[in-house]
């Protein structure tokens, strides 16, 4: 079985080098470090985790927090921190801590509390909880993926820049009466909040009323409070932008079992650009949840290479996708277009 100093003679480095770059402590060049671990391959070098922390007083293992694990967007997340904690030879720690349960606390006040990491990711936690000085007590490095403690390095989507972008796009084709759809109840996502005052920020500069429907987070939460809303032809809008892309799904389908052609007499815009958003041909505003897990396992080995690296906040823009979900109101032309609906659609 090859050792350290077979890794090292093959990659052409000492083996205080061939240590740092495997086990992520120390400077090395990326170059260098490449080098390495193509000469661990070649070898199938694997390093005992026992020796590793040992010698450095590291698990090589990163704990992950997050409220959900079957929900698209946290799965995706989670596959990007992963993608990029085995390329660099890190084991993971995943913790479900689902809201208003008990085993959210018992993660908290005790499993947490062994610190059998050597760094926290952070995925949805709400800053009202104060869960974040509770992770930062632990004394460990902490990065947050979706959050607003402004002592960790964080990676997030700009909530309320894509909420603005996606109320704008139906008042440019002409849309006035416009919902929001989504969020509220005992557990209210922060994310959910800064997307509504998004949405709401655009209506005021617009002139025109807000309309905020509460529906949990969901599919069928979205199906269910879409379908309470639209079978009232009396507060019936034309347009709705969902607090995410499984929110607005639920409303198309909501809408077509009421007999409400999407988009000739509604218009749906979602958040995400989930998996099933082009299925549904649903215009929405893309985020890359894969792309921010893997941009926040690296911002933590980067902390942990450097411990005196400076915070880093990452808020990214989403980008608009048109697709057949939205268009203008009956009989108004539209100022993106210049055109009304298609009689026929």
């Amino acid at each position: 079985m090859a050792g350290i100093a077979d890794v090292a003679r093959a990659a052409g480095v000492s083996k205080a080098t061939a240590s740092r770059a495997l086990t992520g402590t120390g400077y090395v060049s990326e170059r260098t470090r490449d080098r390495v671990l193509e000469a661990a391959a070649s070898l199938d070098y694997v390093a005992s985790t026992t020796a590793v922390s040992l010698a450095t007083g590291r698990t090589q293992n990163i704990g992950v927090v997050m409220p959900y694990i079957s929900r698209w967007f946290f799965s995706e997340v989670l596959e990007g921190i992963q993608d990029s904690l085995l390329r660099h030879g890190y084991d993971l720690t995943l913790y479900d801590a689902r809201p208003g349960t008990e085993g959210r606390t018992r993660v908290f006040e005790d499993f947490l509390a062994r610190k059998r990491f050597d760094g926290l990711i952070a995925v949805g936690l709400e800053p009202s909880d104060n869960e974040f000085d509770r992770l930062l007590a632990l004394g460990c490095p902490v990065v947050s993926v979706v959050g607003q403690n402004g002592s960790t390095s964080v990676v997030a989507l700009d909530d309320e820049h894509a909420a603005r972008r996606a109320t704008e796009h139906l008042i440019e084709l002409g849309h006035t009466r416009i919902a929001f759809l989504g969020g509220g109840g005992p557990h209210w996502a922060h994310v959910d909040h800064t997307r509504l005052l998004g949405y709401e920020a655009t209506m005021k500069d617009a002139a025109l009323p807000p309309s905020h429907v509460f529906s949990p987070v969901t599919m069928p939460g979205g199906y269910a409070a879409a379908a309470d809303l639209l079978g009232d032809s009396r507060r019936r809008p034309t347009a709705i932008v969902g607090t995410c892309d499984e929110v607005a799904i639920g409303a198309i389908i909501a809408a077509r079992r009421l007999g409400l052609h999407v988009p000739s007499s509604l218009s749906v815009v979602g958040i995400d650009n989930h998996e099933y958003a082009e299925m549904f041909s649903l215009t929405t505003l893309e985020q890359s949840p894969h792309a921010q897990g893997t941009q926040a396992a690296d911002m933590m080995l980067r902390q942990l290479r450097e411990p005196d690296a400076p915070i880093v906040n990452l808020r990214l823009q989403a980008t608009l996708i048109v697709r057949n979900s939205t268009a203008p109101p009956p009989g108004v032309p539209s100022v993106a277009v210049g055109v009304g609906a298609a009689p026929w659609a």
